[in-house]
């Protein structure tokens, strides 16, 4: 392969990860909803380990924080943009829709990013041909998961909210790419930047829409940290990075790999889910019991 191709295509391995870590997110945000957890606080923990994560990389990396405030400004717009509208409202969808319809609606986030671009990046071309070719990668999405045979249904709430939430998503990359990608900074300082202020904004909402926070124990909490460590934190510097070398619309297209992956983590979310859910309607359930619970009792669980 010629190096200047190589140099063109540097993206795609981050491109690939982050398509991983967030096709993953719904799942783990279905688990985290099952065990109890409102969707604000879905939203703010998320969001307040992926800067804990991203401080601790800036720390050991010796990597400064920014110190202007126009950066820190920004930086606080793209987390209302990124973080904090579209986390509630993809938590709350979540409560209604099956996580891989969420990540399906999702799909549409370059469509979303088109009507943004030509507002907020004049700079990038918006041709018949690139048009067409994602209108194209949203019909394959739809093939290769087989949407013909049904996909689980869910209210009319819940798919307005994940709709909501992307719209947000493409507003973010052109954002983004016009006022803070270019930014000075590494990728790790801006989303630390990013992550720290999502984290100020949630922490005034959350209490305000869902009352004060429960931790849950067991599978919930390793999916909350795996969702704020992995699939905000981590991902987040990838998306900077990608979003930095092929463009906000190219990006976006990443949206177009996450079902195909959500819809494996998704059967196994259900089933997580499902243990995670009989464990706290059933909390005497222990093995070795020498009487078993009645009929009634089971049926409950």
């Amino acid at each position: 392969m010629p190096t200047a191709t190589r140099s063109a295509l540097a993206w795609l391995p981050g491109f690939v990860l982050l398509s991983a870590f967030w096709g993953s997110s719904f799942a783990l945000i279905k688990i985290a909803l099952t065990a109890g957890v409102a969707p604000p606080w879905v939203a703010f923990a998320r969001c307040a380990v992926g800067a804990v994560t991203l401080v601790a990389i800036c720390v050991l990396t010796r990597t400064p924080l920014p110190r202007d405030r126009s950066t820190w400004g920004h930086a606080a717009v793209v987390a209302v943009l990124a973080n904090t509208a579209p986390f509630v409202l993809l938590a709350y969808g979540e409560q209604h829709v099956d996580s891989v319809l969420a990540g399906l609606l999702n799909a549409t986030t370059p469509l979303m990013t088109l009507l943004f671009v030509p507002l907020l990046v004049p700079t990038e071309r918006i041709t018949a041909r690139r048009v067409a070719g994602l209108l194209i990668g949203f019909a394959g999405v739809l093939c290769v998961l087989g949407v013909w045979r049904g996909v689980a249904g869910g209210t009319i709430t819940g798919t307005l909210a994940c709709l909501g939430s992307t719209a947000c998503y493409g507003a973010t990359f052109a954002y983004m790419q016009r006022f803070f990608a270019g930014r000075s900074g590494s990728a790790a300082a801006l989303s630390a930047a990013q992550l720290l202020c999502a984290s100020a904004e949630l922490g005034v909402v959350a209490p305000a829409l869902a009352g004060l926070p429960t931790w849950p124990a067991g599978p919930a909490a390793v999916a909350l940290l795996a969702l704020g460590a992995l699939g905000t934190g981590w991902a987040y510097v990838l998306n900077l990075g990608v979003v930095r070398a092929a463009g906000p619309t190219v990006a976006s297209t990443v949206t177009y790999v996450i079902p195909l992956v959500d819809a494996d983590r998704g059967r196994a979310a259900g089933r997580a889910g499902r243990v995670e859910h009989r464990r706290r309607r059933c909390p005497g359930g222990r093995r070795g019991r020498r009487h078993p619970p009645s009929r009634a009792g089971l049926r409950g669980c």
